[in-house]
């Protein structure tokens, strides 16, 4: 379950479908990957084809990432079975 979000938007997005606050067109792949997270209990749930999973090194070790249209990711990490710290940004 998704427990915490470092993205304002993103949490309006995932509490009332709201597009304001990410790029419209990322609206579709961001809901799937918000659903498969909020139902998952561990990162490696999140690891579909396509969706380029993989964990984070560096400032952000211990998180992980997908992909969700170009440069920009879904980035999260686990606390116990739940999903925290889940962000939404163009990080490259």
């Amino acid at each position: 379950m998704i427990r915490t979000f470092n993205h304002k938007g993103l949490t309006t997005f995932f509490e009332t479908g709201s597009k304001a606050g990410i790029q419209p067109h990322h609206a579709l792949r961001l809901a799937a990957m918000l659903r498969r997270l909020n139902e998952t209990t561990n990162a490696k749930g999140m690891n579909l084809p396509g969706w380029g999973f993989h964990p984070l090194t560096a400032n952000l070790a211990g998180h992980y990432s997908v992909s969700v249209n170009g440069n920009w990711r879904m980035t999260f990490t686990f606390e116990g079975e739940d999903a925290i710290l889940v962000d939404y940004q163009d990080y490259h």
